[in-house]
């Protein structure tokens, strides 16, 4: 019984979570992430960060997926967690002192700020495979074509 209880607390959460989820348009995060400070950020341009959050999550702040550990990871750049929130089910290190469900909105604070702190507690960004296999030695200014931001760095 408490376990059906705990699955359904968990779904309305997960419900509630995603009437208060976006999709951004590309442009629209550019600028959200340039005012959040990361152009430049432990050396990663806006583009870089575009590039991670168009391969983890197609810029939607309420995916989620789920792992073959049991862990799941969230939100728009697919915090693991194992790792970085808590989600009441699997063990965690908890290390951004949040609730997983807390990433799944269109405020993207959160999922920034516990970004910045993987970056600079893990190996940059190659913590991301997807920021390995399809954003380093690439033309990263291709993601703000057309967005009225402009790139301080670049990894590359």
């Amino acid at each position: 019984m408490w376990a059906w209880g705990t699955s359904v607390v968990t779904l309305v959460t997960l419900m509630v979570a995603t009437v208060d989820a976006k999709i951004y348009e590309r442009c629209e995060l550019a600028r959200k992430l340039e005012k959040a400070g990361l152009d430049g950020f432990k050396g990663y341009s806006i583009g870089d960060w575009l590039c991670v959050a168009h391969y983890e999550s197609g810029f939607d702040t309420s995916f989620v997926d789920h792992n073959p550990d049991g862990s799941s990871e969230y939100g728009i750049f697919q915090l693991n967690s194992a790792w970085w929130c808590t989600n009441g089910v699997t063990p965690t290190q908890n290390l951004c002192h949040m609730n997983c469900n807390d990433l799944l909105n269109h405020h993207i604070l959160d999922n920034i700020l516990c970004a910045k702190r993987l970056v600079s507690m893990r190996q940059g960004m190659k913590a991301w495979d997807s920021w390995t296999r399809h954003c380093v030695g690439h033309d990263l200014s291709e993601w703000l074509k057309g967005c009225d931001v402009h790139m301080k760095t670049d990894s590359s």
